[in-house]
């Protein structure tokens, strides 16, 4: 076993530690994606080589790759900074909602078994509710701006995908106008029980589509049509959040939630080698998220962190309405230009040197020894292509 300091633990540190039990997992994805993560910033992966140039120095400075998978929870930062600055661009000022679409637990075995297709549907199902109501004259009549981010884990790294959106309050109308939500007595734009019905009705309606389609296939210990009754029965979570109080507020829930990982570094506590135990932090929602430990077997962590494993090529960041990919520059630039308003500036490629030294203070021609401007960069080793990055 690995000696640790405790109470700091890394989830590099228990996948380096646990090899048998990952190898030991049937799906080669989940494999690929936990030995990523093991060996990201080692020499596994290849680095570069600086040497500083002051002869009385002369010192090597190996840097190692990392391994830029999007499950990693030491990767992306800088990745993660480019994707806001897009984003940023494509904000208007008007206000911002926050609304989040889950699914009943009883849905989970069936998710599981069929993620690549049943997430795909709950982000269909969830934009389609916000469109259907917004194009009501009653609410809006207009085509909203949505960003849509899959979660699939709890605060216990328990399976539970859902859906957070962020949502424009107002859109372009039918005419192209920019059309302001309606004042309303509700906390988000429509009123979300409502929503949450059209919501169920719209999933529901998908799934039994994909299920006589053959595309799902429900465990053999379901009844079809008591199983469905009892999902129509059930009242589905949706709801609606504080709205944003402006674009500044949006882009920091944007830096804090789009590329989240199922459990960052931050949150592990220690491992206790003897019991073969992991702890780490969570927030209890239900005592008013109060901070609480809990602790696991490695084993058992290793399973609950590998069920939020995406698939391969799966996309989890998803736009809507007139945020869709397909025209966007082309829609905001006409938003802008009717609320004669600035248009966006140009977006600039900033080098990843430039980026480095912006967010982390870190200037790569510095030299670790003697604190001169005198790396320079003599050799490359690529050992690994490295993960999924996005």
């Amino acid at each position: 076993m690995l000696s640790y300091l405790s109470p700091k633990a890394t989830l590099q540190q228990l996948l380096v530690d646990h090899p048998a039990e990952v190898n030991a997992l049937a799906n080669t994805h989940v494999q690929t994606v936990l030995h990523h993560l093991a060996t990201c910033r080692t020499a596994h992966l290849g680095y570069h080589l600086y040497r500083c140039e002051d002869e009385a120095c002369g010192h090597q400075h190996y840097q190692y790759h990392s391994c830029r998978d999007r499950h990693c929870p030491q990767c992306g930062a800088l990745k993660k900074q480019q994707w806001i600055e897009q984003r940023t661009r494509e904000l208007l000022p008007v206000k911002y909602y926050h609304v989040v679409f889950t699914l009943p637990t009883e849905l989970n075995p069936v998710v599981m078994g069929n993620r690549t297709t049943l997430f795909n549907l709950l982000f269909l199902a969830s934009s389609q509710t916000l469109l259907t109501f917004a194009r009501d004259e009653r609410y809006l009549g207009a085509r909203l701006g949505i960003i849509s981010v899959l979660h699939t884990w709890g605060q216990q790294l328990s399976f539970h995908p859902h859906v957070h959106a962020i949502v424009s309050g107002g859109g372009i109308s039918a005419t192209g106008q920019w059309k302001e939500a309606k004042k309303n007595d509700y906390r988000f734009l429509f009123p979300v029980k409502a929503m949450s019905a059209v919501y169920r009705g719209k999933f529901l309606e998908g799934l039994k589509r994909l299920i006589h389609s053959t595309e799902v296939v429900l465990p053999d210990s379901l009844e079809e049509k008591g199983w469905f009754s009892m999902l129509y029965g059930k009242p589905w979570v949706v709801y609606a959040k504080a709205p944003f109080g402006g674009p500044e507020q949006v882009i920091e829930y944007l830096g804090r939630y789009t590329h989240k990982v199922a459990i960052s570094n931050h949150r592990l506590c220690s491992f206790d080698n003897a019991t073969d135990t992991l702890t780490f932090q969570y927030k209890d929602y239900r005592a008013g998220g109060t901070q609480k430990q809990m602790t696991l077997s490695c084993p058992e962590f290793l399973r609950r962190f590998s069920q939020h494993i995406l698939p391969r090529g799966f996309t989890k960041i998803r736009s809507y309405g007139y945020l869709a990919n397909r025209g966007r520059e082309e829609r905001i630039r006409g938003v802008l230009l009717k609320l004669k308003l600035p248009q966006h500036p140009v977006p600039v490629q900033v080098p990843f040197t430039v980026r480095l030294w912006e967010s982390y203070g870190v200037d790569v021609r510095t030299c670790p020894v003697c604190g001169g401007k005198t790396l320079r960069l003599v050799a490359v080793c690529y050992n690994f292509k490295g993960g999924e990055d996005g």
